[in-house]
């Protein structure tokens, strides 16, 4: 997402940010280098911000780390993302829907192209179909590759209800309406 930094490339409702102390989540306050893990707005209110560093990206972008060298990977990663609270219940997300999935999980998500933040994964643990604002009928696992600034820039409501999403090792935790 380096080439949309400073730009409004989702819907204003979205804001995102990864902090490795916030006991809400799965804190762990250092990376693999022994750095503290800071707070880092990622996306506020629909605009990109700067992102996660290691001591290398931060050498190469003449900045500071910001703690997110993970220990499985040369990259670094934002591993305890919360996204912001919105206004709606489930019940006034669901009826302001008129045809669309309710997914209740994703699983086994990865990056399939880091320049595009295009994912991959697979939905788990509940999907269903909604039409005319109702849950019609459960839906069968399905896979997914998409851009997550394409799908949050797509976002109409925000949840207001947080969750606390324990994601299998390699994968950020989450904290999401």
């Amino acid at each position: 997402m380096n080439d949309l930094i400073g730009q409004q490339a989702m819907n204003p409702a979205v804001t995102i940010w990864d902090d490795g102390s916030a006991i809400q989540g799965w804190p762990v306050p250092f990376d693999a280098e022994g750095m503290p893990r800071r707070r880092v707005e990622v996306i506020t209110a629909g605009v990109v911000n700067t992102p996660v560093h290691n001591s290398y990206t931060a050498g190469k972008d003449g900045t500071l780390s910001t703690g997110h060298q993970a220990y499985f990977t040369g990259a670094p990663i934002a591993s305890n993302l919360f996204l912001q609270e919105g206004d709606s219940s489930l019940k006034e997300l669901i009826g302001s829907t008129e045809r669309g999935i309710y997914i209740t999980r994703f699983f086994y998500t990865r990056l399939a192209h880091s320049k595009g933040c295009v994912m991959t994964g697979m939905t788990r643990d509940g999907t269903f179909m909604i039409e005319n604002g109702q849950i019609t009928h459960p839906v069968k696992d399905l896979r997914f590759t998409q851009s997550y600034v394409e799908a949050l820039a797509g976002v109409e409501l925000v949840g207001r209800d947080s969750k606390l999403i324990l994601n299998e090792v390699g994968s950020p935790l989450e904290c999401r309406p």
